[in-house]
């Protein structure tokens, strides 16, 4: 699910979504009634369109709502009252339902369904973010820009929240929040790679850690905790070139001398073996 409006925190419509259940959207005069009640009843085995009902028949007055749900097998179903400010319309498409209330102009829905459904291919965070740069490129809300949200969870509950929370990030209040959204799902995307990274260490898989590691660096170059747990698990595996070369960005830094030091806390922790902070560290004392 992914969000951009003038209102101020407006990813808080965005908490209705479940692995293995589904999303649910409540916009226009919101009524987040909506959402919980009808992500419960897509969880209890309603299909969006029987849940989606259910919860407007609940509503005293559902000309001003807009609410569009997801589950998670892929039924679509969306209200838009006729009281909704213009313009605003839903499109549904396969999968998903891309909707919009009080735009500068009409056919945003529209484009971004286009867009979202042009981008088919990439991953799910990247065609939701493609779909909100659409619809500012239409105009946007008439209002103009202030907050955004984008949330992506798992398919299925793997029991682990931080594996199943791909990404779940927010700009609350600034005149640009597209761009600053995007660059935080980059970063929370990478982040995600750790977080399995970090499982998989725990589970003593620590070549495929290694490669999780790897990606999370890929993705985010410039953050070094990515580069920290990268080089310490290459060194942990005995992977001593490649544990260098990862280094490499840390080695370079100002902040070498707080990554060094932590690096012998988890020594001294016992998170990590005494030979690691030798192989990094030895070519150059810790400052």
């Amino acid at each position: 699910m992914a969000v951009a409006s003038h209102v101020l925190a407006a990813g808080r419509i965005a908490r209705y979504i479940e692995p293995g259940v589904g999303v649910v959207a409540t916009q226009a005069h919101v009524l987040m009634a909506h959402g919980e009640r009808t992500l419960s009843g897509m969880r209890a085995g309603l299909g969006p369109e029987a849940a989606l009902a259910e919860s407007i028949a609940m509503d005293e007055n559902p000309r001003v709502r807009q609410v569009a749900a997801v589950s998670a097998g892929g039924d679509v179903a969306a209200h838009t009252g006729d009281g909704c400010i213009r313009e605003a319309g839903h499109v549904i498409g396969d999968g998903f339902s891309a909707q919009a209330n009080m735009m500068l102009q009409g056919g945003v829905p529209e484009a971004m369904a286009e867009a979202f459904t042009r981008s088919a291919g990439q991953g799910l965070a990247a065609r939701l973010l493609a779909a909100l740069d659409t619809a500012e490129a239409h105009g946007g809300d008439i209002r103009g820009r202030q907050a955004a949200a984008l949330v992506v969870v798992a398919p299925e509950p793997s029991g682990d929240p931080l594996v199943d929370g791909v990404v779940d990030v927010r700009v609350d209040d600034d005149p640009e929040p597209l761009p600053h959204l995007r660059r935080l799902t980059s970063l929370a995307l990478a982040n995600q790679r750790l977080d399995v990274a970090d499982g998989l260490v725990a589970a003593g898989e620590m070549a495929g850690a290694a490669e999780a590691y790897r990606e999370a660096v890929e993705a985010a170059p410039s953050y070094l905790e990515f580069s920290f747990w990268q080089s310490a698990t290459l060194a942990e595996v005995g992977a001593v070139d490649e544990a260098r070369q990862a280094w490499a960005p840390i080695d370079t830094s100002d902040q070498r001398a707080r990554w060094a030091d932590l690096l012998g806390r988890c020594v001294g922790a016992g998170l990590l073996q005494p030979g690691v902070a030798e192989t990094l560290l030895g070519a150059r004392p810790a400052l």
